[in-house]
């Protein structure tokens, strides 16, 4: 069912929702996601959404804005025939942009968490921000912006508890091999370095977290591949190393041990969000490496 509102209310989209409800029986739902994006990418932000919908039932609520032409709500909802959830486009049109907490309160699950994804261009103050407030947990992804190392770096500088960024959810299995190679190895790591494709923002990341965790400096060297190539801990008996050699397949080696071949694929945007989506509180490992990347990046 899709229902269609032009020149509308957040009253009125609500009241929609609740007798399309009605119709569709849609329910079990567990949180709200609340996705601002602009209409370049709209199609593989709400291609993402909904499939993560499947792992999490949501209602989904897309906020994009249009500067031009006056004060204007347009709606779209879309409930039942496979949603796993509800779906509710919003189109606020010239000055309500500065009204769109007034706008999604209402439409808001009660009793539920609220999570606010910007996958591309964010604001620097995400907690501060009209639709930022409104949520629990709030994603950006500096990747999808113009200059991904700037844009991590300044939602770094402007970090409140809650916030995360998709960079961090791009090294969840970097960061998995190797705190279980330190598990194994337990011997005193005494340098470190990350190989990379040049100007990589999870790789920036990924160099503040060792040093942050470790307490020692990280070397970051240019490589051949996309994104991060590899990365080695020197130790008092011999190196950890996690190296890509192929799309999805790394050699992982740890002092001791015979070479092991891993999976380590590049993750598409759906598997990133869907995890994000499993956690409600702060991620207090991520907010210490971002402290460090600032720290870094004010010591040069």
């Amino acid at each position: 069912m899709i229902i269609e509102l032009t020149d509308t209310s957040s009253r009125d989209v609500a009241a929609a929702l609740i007798n399309a409800k009605r119709t569709a029986g849609a329910s079990g739902m567990v949180l709200t996601l609340l996705i601002v994006t602009e209409d370049d990418h709209f199609e593989e932000v709400l291609s993402a959404a909904k499939a993560s919908a499947t792992a999490h039932p949501s209602r989904v609520i897309v906020v994009t804005y249009i500067d031009e032409g006056p004060s204007q709500l347009d709606a779209s909802i879309e409930i039942g025939e496979g949603m796993p959830g509800d779906l509710v486009v919003l189109r606020l049109h010239g000055e309500l942009r500065h009204h769109a907490d007034s706008i999604c309160l209402p439409l808001l699950l009660p009793d539920s968490p609220t999570i606010a994804w910007w996958p591309n261009d964010a604001p620097d103050h995400l907690a501060e921000d009209p639709i930022g407030g409104l949520a629990d947990r709030r994603i950006t992804d500096a990747a999808g912006c113009h200059n991904p190392q700037d844009a991590l770096l300044r939602r770094a500088r402007n970090h409140s508890p809650g916030d995360t960024d998709l960079t961090w959810t791009r090294l969840t299995r970097w960061r998995a091999l190797l705190a279980a190679a330190l598990d194994q190895s337990h011997a005193e790591v005494t340098g470190a370095l990350v190989v990379s494709a040049p100007d990589n923002a999870p790789a920036t990341l990924l160099a503040a977290w060792l040093s942050d965790r470790l307490a020692i400096p990280v070397e970051r060297f240019d490589g051949e591949h996309p994104g991060v190539n590899e990365v080695r801990l020197t130790t008092t008996e011999g190196d950890v190393t996690v190296r890509r050699v192929a799309e999805g397949t790394a050699i992982y080696q740890v002092p001791h041990q015979p070479q092991r071949t891993v999976a380590l694929r590049r993750r598409p945007l759906t598997d990133l969000l869907t995890e994000e989506l499993q956690r409600m509180d702060a991620d207090d490992i991520f907010e210490a490496a971002t402290r460090r990347l600032v720290a870094d990046a004010e010591g040069r």
